[in-house]
Formats: C-alpha cells, sequence, structure tokens
C-alpha cells in the first residue's frame, strides 16, 4: 500500500515515473488465493533486458502523451484522480475478501476440542469455565444412562478376545470408531510383543510318582520351560512367611516342587518367593475356600515379577527397534503351572508327612487332609508353553484442553482377556467408553472448557502383565514427564456389593475423600454417600490399601512415577474377583454377587472417575495434596532411626541418622512452603498458577530414584517400587543385620542409606522451588 500512495503522489505531482499492475492468482493445490501488487521495476526483473527495453519504450510514449495532454483540460486531472481512486478501492476490496477467506477456512480446518494448535506455545491469557463445579456434577450424573451402558456391555462383551488375536483386533477397532464418532480425533499405538501360550502339540503334565495326575489347559505366562522332577512340598499361599514355617519344621526347600494356593499374593510373587528357596516348580491351585468355583476350573495367569513385554525390559516393542536379546531379572528361572482344585484334590491325597500347621487355615477341598508332603512323594512337572511374537494395539482419544492442552489426565482401560472376562475387562471397557461419550457431549454441547487435557486409553495385553500399558509408557516416557500428571484405571471396578477400595499414590488421597462425599452409595440400603458408608474411625484401614504389584495403576507409578490410582466395588473378601483368570468370568457371575445391580454400581463406579478426572481438569491448582508423602516418609525415617539405634555393630552405630532426617525435614519445609503459597496465589494468573502446578507435577517423579537403571530394575519408586533402592528394603536390611542373616552388608547398605537419602533431599530441593532460591539451604 505504501508503493500504491507512492504511485498516487507522483500522479498528483505530474511526475509519473512507473505503473501499478495487480495481479490475482490462485494456488493450484488448492490454497487461499492472495493479491499481488507489482511496480515496474519487479516486472523489470521477472521479464529480462528485453522485456525491459520495450516497457520503456511504452513508458516514453505514456509519458510524452501524459505531458502533452495533462496541461490542456482540468478536466483530464479529475478523470485520472477519480480511476485512480477506483483501481485503490477495487484493490482494497480484494485484499480484504481473500483475508477473509483465509480466516474462515483456518476456522472450519481447526480440531473439534483443540485448546490450541499443536506447534504452538499454549496461549496464556486469562481464562473462566463457563460452568462451575456443582454444574458439571450434575450434567455428568445425567449424562450417565443405564440403557447405554447395557448396550456398551453388549457390544464390547465378546466371548474371547485374547491379545493379539482378531477378536482383540476387531474390539479395538470398535473403541476406535467410537472415539471418531464422539471427535476426539483417535489414534493407536502398535507393538510387537513376545507372548506365551500353550503349546497346540506337547500338552503340560503333572506326574506323581511317575503316574500322570493331569494335563492342565490353564497354563502361567512366562513360566520357564522343560520338566522338573522333586519332592512335592504344600507352602499354602506361597508367602515368605510359609516358606520360614517350612524351614522351623526342619524341612529342605532346595529341589522341591512346591503346592501353593492361590490367592493373598500374585503369581509371580509366589513364585519368586518359591525360587529365592532353590524350589524347582511352582504348583497353584484355586483352594474352595476361597473360590467357589467348578472343581475342574482351570487358572489363567503370569509369573512375570515386572510388567510389559519382559524380552524388551526398560524400553520398548516397536517393531523398528534393533536391540540386543535381552530379557527382564523379573523372568522365573523356574517351572510354574496352574492346575485345578480336583487335580490338586488328587495329589492331597497321595501326599504323606506330616499335617498343615496349625496356623494355616483349613482348606475348603472335601475329604481331604492337608499334608505338607514326604521324601517319598516324588513329582514331575513338564511345561511345553511356546513364545510367539505377536502385534497388540493400543487406541486412544483426547478431549484437548483450552488453557494449558498439554498437560492431562489419563484414563485407560484393559481391552484383552482370558474368555469373557467379563469384570475384568468389558466393564472397564464400558466406562471408559461411556465416559468419552459423556465428557465429549458436555464439551461439544453444554460449554464446557476443561482447563487441561483428558486422554482415553484402551490396553492391550493386560492379561499378561500390563503389556500394552508399559510399553506405552517405555516408549513414550520421556514425552510424559511433566505433562501427564495422573492415572485412573478402570480395569475390574465391580467385584462386589460391600466395599469401596482404592490403591493409589498420596497425592490423589484428598481427591478420593473428596469424591467419596459427592458419590452416593449405590447400594439401595444405604442412601448416603460412599463417605457415609464407612466408620470414620477405620477410615484409612478400610477404604485405602497398599498397591499390588500387578495393578494395573502401578506402571505408572513405580515406573513413571505419574499419580495413579484404581479403585473398585468388592465383596466381604477384598479386592480379590474369584473369577478373575478363569473361563468363567461372565456377566452372570458377576450379576449373581451384585444381584443384579451391576449397571447400578458401574454407573456409580463412572462417577467416580468422571468426578476426579472433572477435577484434575477443571480447577485452576491440581488436586495432589503434596503434604500426604510426608507421613510416609516419616513413618519409614522413624522406623530406619530405631532399628539402627538397635544395632550392635560398630560400623552403624557411628552412622549419622541427621542426614535422612534433615532430608525429610526439608520435605516437609517445602511441602508446607507449597501449601502457603497455594493459599496465597491468584487464581486468575495463568503464568502462577502453572508454575505452582509444576512444582506438584515433579514430586511423584523425583520420587523414583535416579541410581539405578530402568532396564535393571524398572520399578524404581523409593516407596512404592521394589529392589534395593527402596526405603522397605532399607528396613529389612537392618532386620537382617540384626540377625546376622549371610546376605546383611554393612558397607551396602551404608550405600544403599546415601542414595536413598539424597533421592528424598533432591525432590525436597525440587519442591522448594528454583536453584537461585535455594541459598546454600542443603
Amino acid at each position: 500500500m505504501d508503493q500504491a500512495r507512492s504511485t498516487i503522489s507522483k500522479i498528483f505531482n505530474g511526475e509519473p515515473r512507473s505503473y501499478t499492475r495487480f495481479n490475482l492468482t490462485q494456488n493450484m493445490e488448492g490454497e487461499n488465493s492472495h493479491v499481488e501488487m507489482k511496480l515496474s521495476s519487479d516486472v523489470d526483473e521477472e521479464l529480462g533486458p528485453s522485456g525491459g527495453e520495450h516497457l520503456n519504450q511504452n513508458q516514453n510514449h505514456m509519458r510524452q502523451s501524459y505531458l502533452r495532454h495533462s496541461k490542456r483540460s482540468p478536466k483530464n486531472v479529475c478523470f485520472m484522480v477519480i480511476a485512480t481512486l477506483l483501481i485503490f478501492v477495487i484493490g482494497y476490496l480484494i485484499g480484504y475478501l481473500a483475508h477473509h477467506k483465509q480466516d474462515k477456512d483456518a476456522a472450519i480446518c481447526a480440531p473439534a476440542f483443540a485448546g490450541s494448535d499443536d506447534n504452538e506455545e499454549p496461549v496464556q491469557e486469562e481464562f473462566e469455565p463457563t460452568l462451575d463445579w456443582e454444574d458439571l456434577k450434575t450434567l455428568l450424573k445425567n449424562k450417565l444412562i443405564p440403557d447405554r451402558f447395557e448396550a456398551s456391555f453388549r457390544s464390547y462383551g465378546l466371548e474371547s478376545h485374547e491379545a493379539g488375536t482378531a477378536a482383540d483386533e476387531k474390539m479395538a477397532s470398535l473403541v476406535y470408531s467410537s472415539f471418531k464418532d464422539y471427535r476426539m480425533n483417535p489414534w493407536h499405538d502398535e507393538h510387537y510383543v513376545k507372548l506365551q501360550s500353550l503349546s497346540p502339540s506337547s500338552p503340560n503334565t503333572i506326574k506323581f510318582n511317575g503316574e500322570v495326575i493331569g494335563t492342565p489347559r490353564g497354563y502361567a505366562a512366562y513360566s520357564a520351560t522343560g520338566t522338573a522332577e522333586g519332592r512335592l512340598l504344600y507352602a499354602h499361599y506361597g508367602m515368605d512367611s510359609d516358606f520360614r514355617s517350612l524351614q522351623d519344621r526342619g524341612i529342605d526347600l532346595t529341589g522341591s516342587v512346591v503346592l501353593v494356593r492361590a490367592g493373598k499374593l500374585s503369581f509371580a510373587e509366589k513364585v519368586a518367593n518359591a525360587a529365592k528357596q532353590n524350589v524347582v516348580a511352582v504348583l497353584i491351585y484355586p483352594d474352595p475356600a476361597n473360590y467357589a468355583l467348578r472343581g475342574d476350573t482351570e487358572l489363567y495367569g503370569h509369573v512375570h515379577l515386572g510388567s510389559g513385554d519382559p524380552y524388551t525390559p526398560g524400553f520398548p516393542s516397536f517393531n523398528h527397534t534393533q536391540f540386543p536379546p535381552a530379557q527382564s531379572s523379573g523372568l522365573p528361572s523356574i517351572l510354574a503351572q496352574t492346575i485345578s482344585a480336583n487335580t490338586a484334590a488328587k495329589l492331597f491325597d497321595k501326599m504323606s508327612g506330616q499335617n498343615a500347621p496349625s496356623t494355616w487355615e483349613e482348606g475348603g477341598l472335601q475329604g481331604v487332609i492337608y499334608k505338607l508332603g514326604d521324601i517319598n512323594d516324588n513329582v514331575t512337572v513338564e511345561v511345553n508353553n511356546v513364545l510367539m511374537e505377536k502385534k497388540i494395539t493400543n487406541v486412544f482419544g483426547v478431549i484437548k484442553g483450552f488453557v494449558d492442552p498439554d498437560r492431562y489426565v489419563v484414563i485407560g482401560a484393559q481391552r484383552d482377556s482370558w474368555g469373557p472376562g467379563f469384570a475384568k475387562a468389558t466393564v472397564g471397557t464400558t466406562l471408559l467408553m461411556e465416559l468419552a461419550c459423556a465428557l465429549s457431549e458436555m464439551v461439544k454441547n453444554d460449554g464446557f472448557k476443561p482447563r487441561r487435557s483428558i486422554i482415553f486409553a484402551s490396553w492391550s495385553a493386560g492379561e499378561y502383565g500390563s503389556v500394552g500399558t508399559t510399553e506405552w509408557l517405555e516408549g513414550y516416557l520421556t514425552s510424559l514427564n511433566l505433562k501427564a500428571f495422573s492415572y485412573i484405571s478402570l480395569d475390574g471396578t465391580i467385584r462386589g456389593d460391600q466395599k469401596f477400595l482404592v490403591s493409589s499414590s498420596p497425592l490423589l488421597y484428598s481427591l478420593v475423600i473428596s469424591t467419596m462425599k459427592e458419590v452416593e452409595n449405590p447400594d439401595g440400603s444405604n442412601q448416603g454417600t460412599l463417605y457415609s458408608s464407612v466408620a470414620r474411625a477405620n477410615f484409612d484401614t478400610e477404604v485405602f490399601m497398599p498397591m499390588r504389584t500387578d495393578d494395573a495403576s502401578y506402571p505408572f507409578l513405580a515406573f513413571s512415577g505419574i499419580p495413579s490410582i484404581s479403585f473398585c466395588f468388592a465383596g466381604n473378601r477384598g479386592p480379590d474377583y474369584q473369577y478373575f483368570g478363569t473361563l468363567e468370568d461372565t456377566r452372570q457371575k458377576l450379576e449373581y454377587i451384585m444381584s443384579t445391580r451391576t449397571t447400578q454400581f458401574a454407573m456409580a463406579a463412572a462417577q467416580v472417575a468422571g468426578h476426579m478426572a472433572l477435577r484434575l481438569v477443571h480447577d485452576h491448582l491440581l488436586r495432589l495434596d503434596v503434604s500426604k508423602y510426608n507421613s510416609k516418609i516419616r513413618s519409614y525415617v522413624s522406623q530406619i532411626n530405631r532399628l539402627v539405634s538397635q544395632q550392635s555393630s560398630s560400623s552403624l552405630k557411628n552412622l549419622n541418622m541427621q542426614w535422612l532426617m534433615s532430608a525429610y525435614g526439608s520435605f516437609s519445609r517445602a511441602s508446607s512452603d507449597l501449601l502457603d503459597n497455594i493459599q496465597n496465589s491468584d487464581l486468575t494468573d495463568v503464568e502462577m498458577c502453572r508454575n505452582i502446578n509444576d512444582r506438584i507435577m515433579r514430586v511423584e517423579h523425583n520420587l523414583l530414584s535416579p541410581y539405578v537403571s530402568p532396564k535393571d530394575i524398572p520399578f524404581r519408586h523409593i516407596i512404592f517400587g521394589s529392589g534395593s533402592h527402596t526405603l522397605s528394603d532399607l528396613v529389612d536390611h537392618l532386620n537382617a543385620m540384626r540377625n546376622n542373616m549371610p546376605n546383611a552388608s554393612v558397607d551396602r547398605f551404608r550405600n544403599q542409606f546415601a542414595l536413598a537419602t539424597w533421592t528424598i533431599q533432591g525432590c525436597s530441593n525440587a519442591l522448594s522451588g528454583e536453584i537461585w532460591e535455594k541459598d546454600n539451604q542443603i
């Protein structure tokens, strides 16, 4: 336009030196039109010398003509002024229309729920949601409709959808299509993993003194393969205390085959405990005292003491990755096989030796005397499982946030199962899809604008030890760091109608309690809330329970350092559901246990998960309470301090506990200071809220020990992980030193002590603020 003004000025001054050319072009690839204005000098460059000479001749002719006629009549001057203004107006209108079309096209192509362009930094502007918390709660409750849950139960309730099969892929496609219908920009994540299954030609067998007792159809995935033989011993649940009880009776466990009951521990933990006693094989059966199953019901499970593909430990199983052969340290070196209750009864009938200890609870096998076994009770176990590489697919959908779209809560559910898997997989997938539908409708139709994003994830190969989940975490670990701030698991949420149980990071305890106060108890006999149905005196012990290693949330917490939670409605027996890992996990079985109220409880579970997710994406500040870790760390510090003071070793008497106590004090002060900052914060300051939230998000991740390799020790969390880096292992090591155990070492303990102390101190430093605020506080 400056050039145009210059041209007009020259015309008015009677010195026309050049002319202006307008060029309206259309991109052949469908891009928007644009207006191009060129002066004569630009045209010279495009035309070259010959074109320029011809143009100069025309210009001279025009100049002479203009000078000749411009002085003859004032009408000519007026005519030229009007013509010039007309050209200017036309050019302006063309430019305006082209620019307006670009804006309109950009609006049409924008994602449905995008808070900002993925390639741009989030726009930091003041933002107020159009709906308050009471509006959101009411909307969510009204969106969760019983008929839709029933339809989802039918859609996702396949007879069998084992990981890596055509049925699993079919369900993945169904989930993807639903996310697409909800306008959630779905994507998928493929991994090529090694899964173990039964050999089609060589069955697994159990023999007692040469006689075949059983050829089970169930199996324990990731067992070692081959044949093992030894004396048969009964070891109750296979806990460490059970093996010590046998040793106290003078029974040598080396080279034996042990028979253990399912329950209380995962299959993997039972096998790991047995391996420490130099046992050669483990047989696992469902005792009728714990499982109301048919006598011939087979068990399915896995014995990898870890999660993910055990043949790519610490790194993802993408098809294009080329890693040297490796395997997880959690893979067992001994045989493991599941058997039915009928097969276990046959073994007990043939066993001799002394009766089981009176402290072990009575079993439920009719007419069977539980013996410990004798030297002549010889058992041979043959395991012929085959290892196969299979493709598994995780499916995702997202509702993007409007303020911090790069911060997100993940809601996930296992999709695969052995057999029907109604309680294990179908219920969780139904909750996932109904929440996705409800929340996307709230954004699209009801004006809900979450500050942060919500990712919905449908995992595969969960039955093999959260394989799909862990491979995704391993593949995107750096991307998820300080972006994924919570994980909510929907697996196995309906197991009974007597209790509400929670396993979670302490950061989420306060959020759980506030949610329980807002969700009605689905039990028709009690019209109060979930919170009011629990006795106050025993609230923590009745509701919160330790997170087990086979929990679907565990890899998020212990491997990735992301606060995570799993919850369930359970029966009087606690979290164990008798039909998990069997082909009898059907809707009919669950409806019988739930007194035909499965849908009612599923809607309540969806409300629990939905309330927590909405709170985490709606509020200015994350509902993660860092002060809840104070009591966890203080408890371990107190135990270690007491045990150190009781040690007789002179080398430990000189150990200064002040360092560890100081690290705990630093954490306590930092969490207290953060709470003060939150109380005094300006919630309209977007940058301040983001900075506080980042400090909160670092806590869980900074409790991962930086001194161990995720390849060798994947669960690096010093409180919830497993290995020598944990605070619980420090306590165990001190007990071993006090009892003069051969595996105890003063030097190794001092090293553990130093590294654990500095992990706590490092977490405190990060929580307290920026590096320039420390002023030599360490």
